[in-house]
């Protein structure tokens, strides 16, 4: 029994309908993404391509709670930070890899391989490779 001023059912939920559950699946895929991201950031897929769209999801989940439509925030923005990291160090390791690979030492090593005749010479090619790096 209702008294006046106050309502029949006091509490969210107690009148027979029950109140619609709000959630931020955006934010805890950002979380998880950055988390997988950080742990593959040395392949291209796991650092570059899941850590691109850790970040785009923690950004709009981020978005969406701050303007009260989710809850989450802080795990939107833990997920987002931590795919832009994975991003960084996949980026450098790319980076450290494309400038090796295109290097003038790793050309006369690959040039030299591909002549060589048996093991040995293969074998030659590799020291002469590792003294050109090491004098470098």
């Amino acid at each position: 029994m209702a008294h006046y001023g106050q309502p029949a059912y006091p509490y969210p939920g107690h009148d027979g309908n029950p109140q619609p559950r709000t959630s931020n699946g955006l934010a805890i895929a950002a979380l998880v993404l950055g988390i997988a991201a950080c742990v593959f950031f040395w392949t291209v897929f796991g650092g570059i391509v899941l850590g691109l769209v850790g970040l785009v999801l923690g950004i709009i989940g981020a978005r969406r709670a701050r303007a009260g439509r989710a809850p989450h925030r802080g795990m939107a923005i833990v997920g987002a930070v931590l795919s832009a990291l994975a991003v960084v160090a996949s980026s450098v390791i790319v980076a450290i890899g494309v400038s090796f690979l295109t290097s003038d030492s790793f050309k006369d090593y690959n040039d030299c391989v591909q002549h060589a005749d048996n093991q040995s010479e293969r074998d030659q090619c590799s020291e002469d490779f590792e003294r050109d790096v090491n004098d470098k």
